[in-house]
């Protein structure tokens, strides 16, 4: 890849829409996008200062035909997002005039950008980290107000600071070291006064590795499996939190034959709900099938909401599906509590000692009030806010393993009595894990892997 290039891509999604943006990015955005853009006041492109827009019309120079009708942002270097000169062309939207600009852009000068380019060059122009790069790509894909925040505060740098501030603890306290064994006649602290220190380091690397479960499902969604025999309101509840008429509910007993999946946000957190079939033996081909995929799902959910008809006594059905659920965080619904009850809070207890039980009421509404705000505290209970540094990414994640493990690796060393040169080679496999991070160690593979999930205009 030449960064020196001049790059053109269209950032906005394709289809029919209000604008259509062209962007170009490089030393020659300028000029190319001179060359084809005629604006009624003369004004040249060139003579723009700082970061202004200017009105005109773009023309092809070939035929002297005018394609759109534009206005045109000039944003010079640094003060771009890629630390170039910046040039975005907005159309009208619409495949035919954004791709003809495009044409254009293409034929002075400027290359097709690959994915994610724009912000790799933001990285490698220093602009942002690259957990910054990330957390980019956090925001466009964020699906709910707190997976949006997170993202956006990782943008602003608190991953990179709290990484930064890690990293340079550790660094001090290998110079700390290099000093003792160069002048261990000095007045130069014990190394054993080290350990605090490390174990320090180590604390600080395990809050952000404790947030990681809360980074994933701010990414990927609480995954919420909603199961229970046919007809104990799996359906209803699944509409009800919805406030939609999603899935069809009847009084037929496997109305549900497949997974139903839909994303909500609870207090602006993500939840990916999913309905599944009732769980019961069946002779029904299709039905069997559901059934199994409801199984299979109940294995990888962050959380089992387990339903009871409590107007019915617990079958043999019931505690099959209990025994499905069992080792996962659950949620017990005594459901159709409207009616006369005929199982207690103290049945459930009986056979799943730690779920947490509330009793609903689908049909008047009863109850779900009380579901989310427990399903919205499940996702908070370690203390961790959405402003604090949360770990959003897998990457991230098993670098701050590999750097707890070398400075753990660090303390044993120092217990052990051995040459105290060697505690520095593992402070500095944690100092180097944690670069990857940032980006200042980070190997160009892992580079290229980031930005190769961004789409073209980012």
């Amino acid at each position: 890849m030449n960064v020196t290039d001049t790059i053109a891509a269209v950032s906005t999604p394709p289809g029919e829409g209000g604008i259509g943006i062209v962007r170009l990015s490089g030393g020659r955005a300028i000029d190319i996008a001179e060359k084809f853009f005629d604006s009624p006041s003369g004004r040249s492109l060139k003579a723009v200062k700082g970061r202004s827009m200017t009105y005109g019309h773009i023309i092809d120079p070939d035929s002297g035909r005018p394609v759109d009708e534009v206005l045109v942002s000039v944003m010079r270097a640094p003060h771009t997002y890629t630390a170039e000169d910046v040039v975005e062309i907005n159309c009208h939207g619409g495949f035919t005039a954004v791709k003809c600009v495009l044409e254009l852009c293409f034929r002075f000068g400027a290359r097709p950008a690959q994915p994610g380019e724009f912000t790799r060059r933001a990285f490698i122009n220093g602009r942002i980290d690259l957990s910054q790069a990330e957390a980019v790509l956090g925001v466009i894909k964020s699906n709910s107000q707190d997976s949006l925040e997170a993202s956006a505060a990782q943008l602003e740098g608190n991953i990179s600071r709290e990484i930064s501030a890690i990293r340079s603890q550790f660094v001090d306290l290998i110079a700390h070291i290099d000093a003792y064994v160069d002048f261990p006649d000095e007045d130069v602290e014990e190394i054993v006064e080290l350990q605090p220190g490390i174990a320090e380091c180590i604390g600080r690397i395990g809050r952000l590795i404790d947030s990681a479960g809360v980074g994933k499902i701010l990414r990927e969604g609480l995954r919420t499996v909603i199961i229970g025999k046919p007809n104990v309101g799996k359906s209803s509840l699944l509409n009800a939190l919805l406030k939609e008429d999603r899935a069809i509910v009847t009084e037929v007993p496997g109305t549900t034959r497949d997974i139903i999946e839909e994303y909500l946000s609870i207090g602006g957190v993500p939840v990916k709900l999913m309905d599944t079939a009732g769980i019961r033996n069946t002779a029904d081909a299709v039905e069997k099938i559901g059934v199994e995929r409801s199984k299979s799902l109940i294995g990888r959910a962050d959380l089992v909401v387990l339903m009871f008809d409590s107007s019915a006594e617990l079958t043999g059905e019931d505690m099959s599906i209990v025994e499905l659920a069992r080792g996962k965080k659950t949620v017990a619904l005594l459901n159709k509590s409207d009616l006369a009850p005929e199982i207690s809070e103290d049945d459930i207890r009986n056979i799943i000692p730690d779920a947490v039980i509330i009793r609903t009421s689908l049909k008047d509404g009863t109850g779900l009030d009380e579901l989310t705000d427990f399903i919205y505290g499940l996702i908070y209970s370690g203390g961790i806010k959405v402003n604090s540094p949360i770990v959003t990414s897998t990457r991230q994640l098993a670098c701050l393993k590999r750097a707890r493990d070398a400075a753990e690796s660090a303390l044993d060393t120092l217990a052990d009595g051995i040459p105290a040169d060697l505690v520095t080679v593992d402070l500095m496999n944690a100092v180097n894990a944690l670069g990857e991070i940032t980006g200042e160690t980070a190997g160009e593979e892992i580079i290229d892997r980031i930005f190769e999930n961004f789409c073209v205009g980012k």
